[in-house]
């Protein structure tokens, strides 16, 4: 069923986005459009993400900054290691 019918925007989609990390409704707004136009989705949207697990809202119920609750910066950032393995010359088979 769309959620947001001014971008096609299905629950089935918002619901996926809050699976990979959005947790309110401007981070699904940043991620696929959702509430940004004529903004009559954006309560329907809060009511399928709920009072669920967020990281960030977790860390502001504790009273902590929710920038500390997202991962570090150099999270799935290439090791020294791993770039060298990248960008070394292929072996000959």
């Amino acid at each position: 069923m769309y959620v947001c019918s001014c971008f096609g925007i299905t629950e089935e989609q918002v619901q996926e986005h809050a699976a990979a990390g959005a947790c309110t409704p401007r981070q699904i707004a940043s991620a696929s459009k959702a509430g940004t136009d004529c903004g009559s989705c954006v309560r329907r949207i809060q009511g399928i993400l709920g009072r669920g697990q967020c990281p960030r809202r977790a860390a502001l119920d504790r009273g902590e900054s929710p920038l500390a609750a997202q991962s570090s910066p150099t999270a799935g950032t290439p090791q020294p290691a791993e770039v060298a393995a990248l960008t070394a010359p292929a072996a000959a088979a």
